[in-house]
């Protein structure tokens, strides 16, 4: 992982307009929200292995990824750079399990914290850029 300064920190803003303003620059809301937090996501790589999120923090109302109408506000905390790792093709050490089916369907990561090259920060400071100008302080 690697933090990125921005003018974005801090910023409170509605859910919903800034859901949608940020998917027309390529974000879309992370899979590990819940009703109190969450990121919006956009990867670098088309192997979906670099990403840029912008994290929040809900700080009215709760969140709710499908409605077009709610009345939840979010502020940014520092976006960041990351970058996992898979293991590709199948696991051999999987074991069989029916409810586990349900929760474990994906291989874990070599590395879900892996070293973060320059030109991966470099990209994502500009797509960082092109979101400030959405959001001017």
């Amino acid at each position: 992982m690697h933090a990125i300064p921005s003018t974005l920190t801090s910023q409170v803003k509605d859910f919903v307009i800034t859901k949608n303003a940020l998917s027309e620059v390529g974000f879309t809301l992370g899979g590990n929200w819940d009703y109190v937090h969450g990121s919006f996501d956009c990867a670098l790589d088309d192997a979906n292995k670099v990403w840029l999120r912008l994290p929040f923090n809900v700080t009215v109302g709760d969140l709710d990824s499908e409605s077009q109408e709610s009345d939840a506000e979010i502020q940014f905390n520092e976006p960041y750079v990351l970058k996992h790792v898979y293991n590709e093709g199948l696991d051999h050490e999987a074991q069989p399990r029916a409810m586990g089916a349900l929760f474990d369907q994906f291989s874990d990561p070599v590395d879900s914290d892996d070293e973060i090259e320059s030109h991966w920060i470099e990209q994502a400071k500009k797509k960082l850029a092109s979101v400030e100008a959405i959001y001017p302080q």
